[in-house]
């Protein structure tokens, strides 16, 4: 297999920078194209793929809802909603849930959270705190909140209303905000993914939540990416020990089966009323089935458990492998959402991680994103290494910075 050109389709619209492969079917953490070449999941659909491929529980669980019911509307009462969402509050420690399909809907819903809030208490003209190598989304109000000019070039003018502060950084955040009567809320992500693995701080957070009850200002957690267990606990922000306002989810949390929510809690939980924000596909049977079996399993396979211990066996032999090599300037993240950064473009490792027979994804130019199944074994960590790591050598040691 060559990974030099992809396919190309007459008919799909070109928005994706494809690698020349079709996936067929999966089981565990390995996928098989059409040509019935096998490739290790290092990717895990990006952040999607819980419980990986053809899962003996999730499987039969998803066919006996589709037989059942798929979609029946908002205009009703569905049980599994309330079933999930109970579940979510649970494990968030939050209060009421609104269910959409992604992401990007469950931020676009926190930002409409968060200015609702503010014209509430009178604000004429809500600002959010952002960040710098944030990612949102791709819709007009999401990409303006993201702190990428690549995504957002071509699409101006962009949404008003966001104040773009650095990581880890309290000083220049009070700096930023000082006096501004205006600033309802501040949104970030605990572990950047998109922008290339920047966690933030434990100590960091803690201030934050501290400000945030001070001033009266939402505090909103993006745990799209990094939530769903994938860090070793069901949330990432929960490392620091505390709450936010607004959490959307999205990604792992259903497993394949698309799935998004915004976890509120007391101070932004009544927010919306009837009228103020919906959606026709959110929280429809199949999706909250898909959700609440991925949780089930989860808990009793001890996943959490799986992603921290795997992730720091994971991390400890890229470690090894790659630490303090030249041009490696770091290796970062937290279980089972890892990212090795290199100081020159890498997009070349995608396509020959592929011809090796591991999926795994570029991001930021620069930096290597490992985000596997959380069903990982050590035996299949030890494998991505074995892969990756001479891939990453002999790219080092033929590219310049």
């Amino acid at each position: 297999m060559s990974a030099t050109a992809a396919p190309s389709s007459p008919h799909v619209m070109n928005t994706y920078g494809r690698l020349p492969i079709a996936l067929s079917h999966g089981q565990g953490c390995r996928v098989w194209d059409t040509e019935g070449r096998a490739y290790l999941d290092g990717l895990g659909g990006i952040a999607v793929n819980t419980l990986g491929h053809n899962h003996p529980e999730l499987v039969p669980a998803l066919q006996e809802q589709i037989a059942k019911l798929i979609h029946s509307s908002n205009y009703y009462h569905v049980p599994g909603q309330e079933q999930l969402a109970a579940k979510l509050t649970e494990l968030s420690g939050l209060t009421n849930v609104f269910f959409c399909c992604t992401g990007l809907e469950a931020n676009e819903a926190a930002l409409k959270l968060a200015r609702k809030f503010g014209h509430d208490k009178g604000i004429e003209r809500p600002e959010i705190v952002v960040y710098e190598a944030a990612f949102h989304g791709r819709s007009i109000a999401t990409l303006s909140a993201t702190g990428n000019p690549k995504v957002q070039k071509g699409f101006e003018p962009l949404v008003e209303g966001f104040i773009r502060v650095p990581l880890n950084d309290m000083e220049a955040l009070k700096k930023a905000t000082e006096g501004n009567p205006n600033v309802v809320a501040v949104f970030f992500e605990t572990i950047q993914g998109e922008g290339g693995i920047h966690p933030m701080r434990w100590e960091y957070l803690r201030q934050v939540r501290q400000l945030c009850d001070e001033r009266d200002w939402l505090m909103m957690i993006d745990e799209v990416q990094c939530g769903m267990g994938r860090t070793g606990k069901w949330f990432a922000h929960q490392w620091a020990g505390i709450k936010p306002d607004v959490m959307p989810l999205a990604k792992g949390l259903g497993s394949g089966v698309p799935v998004g929510a915004v976890v509120a809690g007391p101070r932004a939980a009544n927010i919306f009323a009837p009228g103020n924000h919906g959606t026709t596909f959110g929280g429809n049977p199949l999706a909250m089935r898909a959700g609440i079996e991925t949780i089930r399993i989860m808990e009793e396979h001890k996943l959490l458990d799986n992603a921290a211990n795997v992730g720091a066996h994971l991390k400890g032999a890229l470690e090894r492998e790659l630490g303090g090599l030249p041009g490696v300037k770091e290796i970062r993240g937290q279980g089972l959402m890892l990212g090795i950064e290199l100081d020159r473009p890498c997009g070349v490792i995608l396509n020959r991680a592929c011809e090796a027979g591991l999926l795994l994804s570029v991001t930021a130019d620069s930096v290597i994103r490992l985000v596997p199944p959380l069903i990982l074994s050590v035996a299949e960590a030890d494998e991505i290494v074995a892969i990756l790591a001479p891939i990453v050598k002999t790219f080092l040691a033929e590219a310049t910075p």
